[in-house]
């Protein structure tokens, strides 16, 4: 049962101890990550775990990320690989997801990983979920802290704004560098871009050496944020728009007049950790929203994954 009261703590040694213990005692504590804050559960604890997917009113088809401070502590629960190590020590911590089989002897609830057989996990690099993660020293089930479904959120006022009264608490360390959630990578098999996200999967190509093989609509889910309908403001979302129409805010890219730019110089990585941040101010307007077009590579492709998302007819 999570308080009817969310606690507010700050990212200092204190606060983080705090969020730690409420962690051990089966408490939902939503922190920051380097791309989106996260609602974080002990990945062990069913009952905490379920908590999650009721805070978020998220589908329990749909799987959980478990953060975790180290490599040695993803190897606790999942059996490691060559590859897994070229990704894991080019990229953690940082915006990358490994999807890898699970051990035996994982110790990680069913409802993390929806009764698959492999497991979403991350090192972070964020200084304060570091130090969350350490403290705790356990895996930490996080998905993005906002209904599910809804824009994901940078900031703690957009924590508080959807899940204030239905968590135990909040660790405050202002807005988050990336703001697009991890990229997700399938290890169980062929190497697979299953979600793109804040590392685009050029760079992962690189590493690998080959292509990735591609997540498509319709495929089985097998890893967070795959939904069509996903990251949605309450508002209407028209893409690729070169101007508003009728009542329209207009988002932009690059130099244009419009209501608000996610980059007016056209640096994909600072429209990335601008997109949920820009799009959560729009909705309040309470007005349709039009999307000027967004170059389709590097973060471009998360970028515009994401919009899509947005976009799309909600209940699909």
């Amino acid at each position: 049962m999570q308080p009817n009261a969310t606690l507010y703590l700050t990212a200092d040694d204190a606060g983080l101890a705090r969020a730690a213990d409420l962690l051990r005692a089966g408490a939902l504590v939503a922190f920051p990550t380097e791309t989106v804050y996260g609602l974080g559960g002990d990945a062990r604890n069913g009952e905490a775990v379920a908590a999650i997917y009721a805070a978020k009113g998220r589908p329990s088809f749909n799987p959980l990320i478990a953060h975790v401070a180290s490599v040695q502590a993803a190897q606790r629960h999942v059996e490691w690989s060559a590859q897994a190590e070229r990704l894991a020590a080019a990229f953690w911590p940082g915006p990358l997801t490994l999807v890898l089989p699970l051990k035996p002897d994982h110790g990680i609830s069913s409802l993390v990983t929806a009764g698959l057989e492999t497991l979403a996990v991350r090192v972070p690099a964020h200084p304060a979920a570091q130090a969350l993660l350490s403290a705790f020293d356990s895996p930490v089930a996080a998905p993005s802290a906002n209904p599910s479904g809804r824009i994901s959120p940078t900031t703690a006022d957009h924590v508080r704004a959807g899940l204030d009264g239905r968590i135990g608490a909040l660790v405050d360390d202002g807005p988050c560098g990336v703001g697009l959630e991890s990229t997700i990578i399938g290890l169980a098999g062929e190497p697979a871009l299953l979600r793109p996200g804040g590392l685009a999967a050029e760079e992962i190509e690189a590493v690998l050496g080959h292509k990735l093989l591609h997540y498509q609509e319709g495929d089985a889910l097998t890893a967070p944020g795959q939904l069509l309908s996903h990251y949605a403001p309450d508002a209407s979302v028209r893409l690729n728009a070169g101007a508003p129409q009728g009542d329209e805010v207009l988002l932009g890219f690059g130099e244009m007049a419009c209501d608000l730019n996610l980059s007016p110089k056209g640096h994909l990585p600072e429209a990335a950790a601008n997109l949920f941040a820009a799009l959560h101010e729009l909705d309040a307007t309470g007005r349709p929203i039009a999307v000027a077009p967004i170059p389709d590579h590097g973060l471009g492709a998360a970028i515009n994954d994401r919009l899509r998302r947005a976009a799309a007819p909600r209940g699909s």
